[in-house]
């Protein structure tokens, strides 16, 4: 009998929407699955985006027989550059997800680094262990695959992101016909998507954003200003083909779209008449009425191109009244004040926008209920594992599957580090693994840790107060008038009066404390401007002999 347990190791997506990296373990072989970022929430100030905590995969690196990416959006690859800088293995995807693989390393300049091998959905290829068969599944990416996984301890279902949409914009829906084959071989256990488990119905097609944008080319007299996600290619081609409806040239703007625009062409994923594209600046020279400019930013970002036009600060063309900016996408949790606050800031410079709150300019790329349900018919499996989402979508994810006939005792909400063992047809929690945050602040990877997001979070609320008492070398008394510098604190009203009272807060503290107490001064000072003000901004002391 074989006592070698599979272990499941989620290492990032299970608590979260995004940094979705999932290890399969068998024996000495590893299997990844996914290398995803997730973008900071609010309160993680000068954060560009978290990755998975990879220290498990690091102590095994020379387990690693293979990555799979299953589709091309940066939830599911915009670590891998970070993975390879650690790992050394394979890596596979599809045509297009290995494209756009191969741009996002060549742009940080570790595609050297990398083997990439191209699969086909309906391929079956063997790593280490693990016979992976990859399946075509709809999603608001083209490409997407999910994976049946063939284990020395039976089949996984690792459904990847994926809605059934049967009216794709690419004419390509999901593979039902794989999945009731997993079905027939047994199936152990269903991994899938959990992210609008709280969303009762099916997801609509794609194909319901056609006449939304039809609607807007009709109605706008100026220029169109489409944001998206850089690698949402189908959204691209509805553009394309409505902007061609319209006699109106299409450009696209932002190096990370425009690259992957070329990519999608290359391989035949998007599909540009012969003329309709048109650069950048050629699009800012023509007449208003005769262009749509596809850029970033529909999640607020306030670096990408459209944070930029709604302040005013992109450096190649500004937002004018008349112009209409549409939103193609759905916030992402936590991202919503951003988006909003963007939506308001292009109002303010006379824009019409049109956003998904007021028009149906886009669709989930992930099944809602009932679809979920569906799944869980095609494949039954014997076990299940939520997965991709928060965890008040996995435990809902979960409910739904009691609903239509999985026993409670085979159901199993885990969230990130906790790893699940199965053997003999069985399944049991085992230990659980370090898994944090890891922040990437820009060049820093992991450098800045809970101490220092707690530090910014003071520096945010009250401001800093710097303070520079400079002693005399004989008597260690004060010298001269201290020195005080405020950030973010306080610059008008009472701050003459304060600085006053700071100034001889500390003449009294050198005088008890023989110049010798900055710890001292730092209390004293901060308990004097709370007594005053109520504001406890950081205060930081320097003393200087002379």
């Amino acid at each position: 009998m074989n006592k070698t347990p599979l272990r499941i190791v989620p290492l990032g997506g299970l608590g979260e929407v995004g940094r979705n990296m999932m290890v399969y373990e068998y024996g000495d072989d590893i299997l990844v699955v996914d290398s995803g970022l997730m973008f900071p929430e609010n309160d993680m100030l000068g954060i560009d985006y978290i990755i998975p905590d990879m220290q498990y995969l690091i102590d095994r690196r020379e387990k690693v027989r293979g990555i799979v990416i299953t589709h091309g959006h940066e939830d599911h690859t915009g670590a891998i550059r970070h993975l390879l800088e650690q790992v050394n293995a394979p890596i596979y995807a599809t045509p297009l997800t290995r494209g756009l693989l191969e741009v996002k390393l060549a742009r940080h300049g570790v595609l050297q680094r990398a083997t990439l091998h191209t699969v086909q959905a309906g391929d079956r290829v063997e790593i280490g262990p693990f016979k992976v068969d990859f399946f075509h599944v709809c999603h608001s990416i083209p490409d997407g695959v999910g994976l049946g996984i063939e284990t020395p301890q039976g089949l996984i279902v690792h459904s990847g992101d994926y809605k059934f949409d049967h009216t794709p914009v690419d004419g390509w829906p999901s593979d039902y016909g794989m999945l009731a084959e997993f079905a027939d071989r047994g199936v152990l256990a269903l991994l899938s998507d959990s992210t609008n488990a709280e969303r009762a119905g099916w997801t609509p097609s794609e194909r319901v954003v056609d006449a939304a944008l039809e609607d807007v080319f009709t109605r706008a007299s100026g220029r169109i200003i489409i944001a998206s996600f850089a690698s949402l290619i189908s959204r691209m081609q509805q553009v394309a083909n409505a902007a061609s409806r319209h006699g109106r040239k299409l450009a696209f703007a932002g190096p990370s779209m425009v690259d992957n625009v070329k990519i999608a062409v290359k391989l035949g994923y998007l599909d540009l008449p012969d003329g309709l594209q048109v650069s950048l600046d050629e699009a800012l020279n023509m007449k208003d009425r005769d262009v749509v400019i596809m850029c970033t930013g529909s999640q607020g970002e306030p670096t990408s191109i459209l944070g930029r036009l709604s302040i005013g600060a992109y450096r190649q063309f500004d937002i004018k009244t008349g112009d209409t900016v549409v939103l193609s996408s759905h916030p992402i949790p936590g991202n919503e004040e951003n988006v909003y606050r963007t939506i308001n800031r292009l109002f303010e410079r006379g824009a019409d926008v049109v956003y998904e709150a007021i028009a149906p300019v886009h669709v989930s790329g992930h099944a809602s209920q009932e679809e979920m349900k569906l799944l869980f018919h095609l494949t039954r499996p014997k076990f299940f594992i939520p997965i991709h989402g928060e965890l008040r979508q996995l435990k809902q994810h979960a409910s739904l599957a009691k609903q239509v006939g999985i026993r409670e005792d085979r159901i199993q909400v885990i969230q990130n580090g906790q790893v699940v063992e199965f053997l003999d047809g069985e399944m049991r929690l085992a230990e659980r693994v370090p898994n944090s945050y890891v922040f990437v602040d820009g060049s820093g990877v992991g450098d800045v840790g809970p101490a220092v997001m707690r530090e910014r979070e003071e520096l945010a609320r009250d401001g800093v107060v710097m303070v520079n008492v400079p002693l005399d070398y004989a008597t260690g008394r004060v010298s001269r008038e201290p020195e005080l510098i405020t950030r973010g604190f306080m610059v008008a009203g009472d701050a003459d009066t304060l600085m006053e009272g700071m100034r001889k807060k500390i003449n009294d503290t050198v005088a008890r404390a023989n110049g010798s107490a900055r710890k001292d001064l730092e209390q004293a000072i901060s308990n004097y401007i709370y007594s005053e003000t109520h504001r406890r901004p950081m205060v930081f002391v320097t003393l200087s002999r002379e």
